[in-house]
């Protein structure tokens, strides 16, 4: 996966100057990435630690084919970003969704008629997605550019062969200028992959955690990051396209549109206490249900050892990765280029310190201190976007760091609802029979439901924010 790495600084700097000539860039993307590919397959093979065959069978062909596949989906890569730039959500949805499905559906089957595949199956699986993917991007721009709709004249490329890799014009087959600039953003995605899964490289390349400890840690990292990826992450990548299209980089907020600015820090204010609201549900009542989720999902294997712990304390980084992921949406939309480079030192320096974190902290409490260190990362990097939200905003009536501040009465609900929730907890879960465990989930219901009519009575506003932005067939009928 770090070869990968190469391509998210690309994505972002064609999103961000997106023209015909930059498009060219995409021609080192495709050599990068097999090159990539086939250099980390060698480390696995050669350096890391190889599963026994008689234990875990055909390793290599997985390694192979996953390399396969992301070198596949490095050809789909520009039109991805020629989808996200134009506001293609439609595409995006039918093709992610339709690649999803089909793995799933795949996977399944194989998993139940041939479960003596092993990796196999899952290798199968992989090229299948991306090769669906691929080709339903694809499909989509042959039709667009055969055809005579207005969204076509605008797009920088004129056929296919514009997003494969060739010759130029001027009989370069690499745009050193462009290059260059790339680089800058290369460096800024590199960091930024470090501290988003920086734990992983840890685990696979210092070998701090058994393979046991691993798999416990990843199921709890899987089931704890749905919600960032069902949720957070399609807002972040939505209001990311809008705040950079309302606001002007680079600019004071004098010198721009006062219409823009109070838009821009209305929707800031009512995303930053949406998600804020979404992480605080999470933390509170996820505490008190971690254990039942677990022993629900993978049996007493799981609920009995650390993986409770783990996942109780995943909810309080879901917490912090909501708020985080609208303050930095926020902040790279709106920075600029020199601003950008700044930030990059900030972020080299907080890669050190969060891998050092990381050592230290798992030797000492091992598989929580990954999430104990992540939630450092993510509160540092939370107050560095907020102090340039407050510097951003400082010389305007707007604070829409306010959505931060939750009404008084909402926090005493939640105080009491895990309060309640806890102590629920000790005396019907999670080794006295299902119906203990139905009334624990009633209780939890009323807390959630008793929570969910104070935030619609207290937070008004941010209702309101819901029925026009997420609910618009909702607004329609009732006007």
């Amino acid at each position: 996966a770090l070869f990968r790495l190469i391509t998210f600084g690309l994505n972002a700097f064609i999103l961000r100057f997106l023209s015909k000539e930059i498009i060219g860039i995409v021609n080192v993307r495709v050599p990068l990435g097999l090159f990539w590919s086939l250099f980390l397959g060698w480390v696995w093979f050669q350096i890391l630690e190889v599963p026994d065959p008689n234990v875990v069978p055909n390793y290599g062909v997985g390694v192979a084919a996953f390399g396969l596949s992301a070198v596949i989906e490095l050809l789909g890569e520009p039109f991805w970003v020629l989808a996200q730039a134009y506001m293609l959500v439609r595409l995006k949805v039918i093709a992610e969704s339709l690649s999803v499905i089909l793995k799933c559906i795949l996977t399944a089957v194989l998993v139940v008629w041939f479960p003596h595949w092993g990796l196999y199956i899952f290798s199968l699986a992989q090229l299948l997605y991306t090769t669906v993917l691929v080709f339903c991007y694809i499909i989509h721009f042959m039709k667009l550019l055969g055809s005579r709709e207005p969204t076509k004249k605008s797009l920088p490329i004129s056929g296919m062969t514009d997003l494969l890799p060739h010759i130029t014009v001027n009989g370069n087959f690499v745009n050193w200028n462009e290059a260059k600039l790339t680089w800058s953003f290369f460096q800024q995605s590199f960091l930024k992959q470090i501290l988003t899964e920086g734990e992983r490289y840890m685990m696979t390349f210092l070998n701090v955690l058994n393979f046991g400890d691993q798999g416990v840690y990843d199921i709890v990292n899987n089931l704890g990051s749905l919600v960032a990826r069902l949720v957070f992450l399609p807002i972040e990548e939505s209001f990311y396209i809008f705040f950079a299209k309302m606001l002007e980089r680079g600019k004071s907020v004098k010198l721009q549109k006062q219409e823009d600015i109070a838009m821009a820090a209305t929707v800031l204010e009512s995303l930053l206490k949406f998600v804020l609201l979404i992480g605080l549900t999470i933390t509170v009542f996820g505490y008190s249900y971690s254990q039942l989720a677990l022993d629900i999902y993978g049996g007493s294997m799981l609920s009995s050892g650390s993986g409770p712990v783990l996942l109780r304390c995943y909810c309080l980084y879901v917490l912090l990765l909501a708020v985080n992921g609208i303050t930095e949406c926020f902040t790279f939309a709106s920075m600029s280029k020199e601003q950008v480079d700044r930030y990059n030192f900030i972020m080299l320096a907080l890669s050190f310190t969060f891998l050092l974190s990381s050592y230290f902290l798992t030797k000492w409490q091992g598989s929580v201190g990954f999430i104990f260190a992540n939630c450092f990362n993510m509160g540092i990097r939370i107050a560095q976007s907020l102090h340039y939200i407050y510097r951003y905003y400082r010389e305007s009536p707007h604070r829409p760091l306010a959505g931060l501040l939750p009404s008084p009465f909402l926090i005493v609900v939640y105080v009491v609802s895990g309060v309640v929730t806890g102590i629920s907890e000790v005396f019907l879960c999670c080794e006295r029979g299902w119906l203990a465990r139905l009334l624990h989930i009633m209780v939890g219901a009323l807390c959630l439901g008793a929570t969910l009519v104070t935030v619609f009575f207290t937070e008004t506003k941010l209702i309101f924010f819901i029925r026009t932005q997420f609910l618009p067939r909702y607004t329609k009928k009732k006007t």
